[in-house]
């Protein structure tokens, strides 16, 4: 930025105008000059913001202000662009290895792992559950030594790592701890993102190993002990996306995930942490669906609800408290197996509305993903379109640019209603008290489930009826486009990773794993924190299906109640 621009916002913003972050285009591509933020005082000029007689204008503001609906940072995009984090994970950690160093090599800017489902669901390659799934939907990891060729390369004191993953999250984070110290990066200098939202599996995605109460446990240890030893680190990831795929209407994804984020602000609370310390250590993880409007407000409504409750509910007292940050990716759902090419153009409009919306990073999906896990071509495409929405579209130059539209603004409100009565549905739902207890109750008789599914079920006789038109699936069905060709993970790579695991069992000291995993049950059957013991455990190379199996003797498996 230059002195003018710097001066200009000074004047305008006082101290509201905090300036970082690179440079980016201040003009239109025509050459008009563009201010870096308008409100109902601006048609451009400069000047004090007077809008003491703009109705309802303390529900907008101003960037980087309470209630944060423009945005959680004063200078948008201007100061800090969003972080473009690719998701990405299949085949063996090297497969999945390689593509993340790709990716990072064509401009992204984080990794996020997907893994496959026996890691998702704690249990080791060679489990007898896991045959013909290991490696299929994500990367297959078994121990920290997995983790290790997982990042080979990869400067983790500079590239933040985001892992998608909730039952075993706490093993799974532990591998990375431990790879990290292998590879000479300490704890205290890692960056990134554990999703470890347990509330999301009962609610949507059905990836569960413990009852609540022990995996609630878990999640306190992991608070708590990343709390003193990693402070970039993110260890909860609020998903809405997965309650989004699984049907929910926006309203819907909106108020379940901040029900659950604040289920976990009271358990952090319960904990004895200090509001202010751990609330800006929380993240969120939202979808970014097709109608393109409606989710620009959900994501505006998001903030300023976050906000509210934060202070008015939590007691928090600083702004980093109040933030709701969140990384988006474009809607899976919304794409089609029919004429696979247009969506291409359904992730660029949903981009487009996450970036619109404010998020701080995002993924954006491959065309092919409907059909398989993406290609090394398909993957690229994905990026290059957050690479095109940034750097030459203008929609970073000017911040919160749909701020003040009366439709936007409107839709906002209308969102906002929404969820604030779903959420007061959802605390009568237990005591009326704690959020917490209405969630637990709500998984337990199937309320949240219930939902989803008459929500899921309208969409689908919509499209199905015609009520609802879906190119390429009833309607504009005539194509010329050629099939597209699948990725598809060899055999191969099950075979290789449960012979590499058995070596690694071979080679270890059974008698010391047996003794850390011992000492692991010892600490579960009492009240001491998880984290450290589990550490040891897998620093003598235990596996994850051993760490899980070893809780699971302790805490007892989980049955949801049968719903119709």
């Amino acid at each position: 930025m230059d002195a003018e621009e710097i001066a200009s916002g000074q004047r305008r913003f006082g101290e509201r105008w905090r300036v970082s972050g690179p440079p980016h285009v201040r003009t239109t591509l025509s050459g008009a000059p563009l201010e870096a933020v308008y409100g109902p005082d601006n048609g451009g000029g400069v000047g004090g913001p007077d809008v003491d007689n703009v109705p309802a204008f303390d529900r907008i503001g101003w960037p980087g202000e309470y209630p944060f609906t423009r945005g959680i940072h004063t200078t948008g995009y201007r100061g800090k662009p969003w972080t473009m984090r690719q998701f990405a994970g299949f085949g063996s950690a090297d497969d999945t290895n390689a593509r993340f160093r790709r990716l990072l090599n064509a401009g992204g800017d984080g990794i996020s792992v997907a893994f496959d489902m026996p890691t998702l669901m704690g249990l080791d390659s060679d489990d007898p559950m896991a045959t013909g799934e290991v490696g299929h939907c994500g990367a297959a990891i078994d121990s920290a030594q997995d983790m290790e060729r997982l990042l080979r390369a990869i400067p983790l004191d500079a590239v933040t790592t985001s892992m998608t993953i909730s039952g075993p999250a706490v093993p799974l984070f532990c591998t990375y701890v431990v790879a990290a110290e292998r590879a000479g990066t300490a704890a205290d200098a890692l960056g990134g993102t554990l999703q470890t939202d347990i509330f999301k599996e009962y609610i949507a995605q059905k990836e569960w190993i413990f009852p609540p109460d022990p995996h609630l446990r878990l999640i306190g240890d992991l608070l708590e002990w990343t709390q003193q030893h990693m402070p970039r680190y993110h260890p909860i990831s609020i998903s809405g996306y997965h309650i989004r795929e699984a049907g929910a209407t926006a309203a819907q994804e909106l108020a379940f995930t901040l029900a659950d984020g604040f289920g976990y602000v009271e358990l952090g609370l319960k904990r004895g942490l200090a509001i202010d310390d751990f609330a800006p250590r929380l993240s969120f993880f939202f979808d970014a669906h097709i109608d393109f409007f409606e989710e620009i407000a959900k994501f505006r409504a998001a903030r300023r609800i976050w906000a509210r409750w934060m202070r008015d509910r939590y007691g928090a007292t600083t702004d980093k408290a109040q933030w709701l940050r969140f990384h988006t990716q474009t809607a899976g759902v919304s794409l089609t197996a029919q004429q696979p090419d247009n969506n291409v153009v359904r992730t660029a409009v949903e981009a487009l509305a996450a970036v619109l919306g404010g998020t701080n990073s995002l993924h954006t999906n491959a065309l092919d993903e409907v059909l398989g896990l993406p290609t090394e071509a398909t993957a690229e495409v994905a990026l290059r379109t957050q690479q095109i929405l940034f750097e030459e579209t203008g929609v970073a130059s000017v911040i919160d640019p749909l701020g003040g539209s009366w439709f936007v603004e409107a839709s906002t409100d209308r969102v906002e209603a929404e969820v604030e009565s779903l959420l007061a549905e959802i605390a009568n739902l237990g005591d009326g008290q704690s959020i917490t207890s209405g969630i637990v109750a709500g998984i337990e008789s199937g309320w949240f489930t219930g939902h989803i599914a008459d929500a899921a079920d309208a969409y689908q006789h919509s499209v199905e009826s015609g009520e609802r038109r879906v190119v390429g699936v009833n309607a504009y069905t005539d194509s010329v486009a050629p099939p597209l060709e699948v990725l598809k993970v060899s055999a191969e790579v099950e075979t290789e990773q449960v012979a590499r695991l058995r070596h690694r069992r071979a080679t270890r000291s059974t008698d010391l794993v047996q003794q850390r995993l011992d000492t692991l049950k010892v600490a579960a059957r009492g009240s001491a924190n998880l984290v450290p013991p589990m550490l040891d455990a897998v620093r003598a190379e235990a596996t994850v299906g051993e760490l899980c199996s070893t809780l699971r003797e302790v805490f007892g498996g989980y049955t949801e109640p049968a719903g119709f």
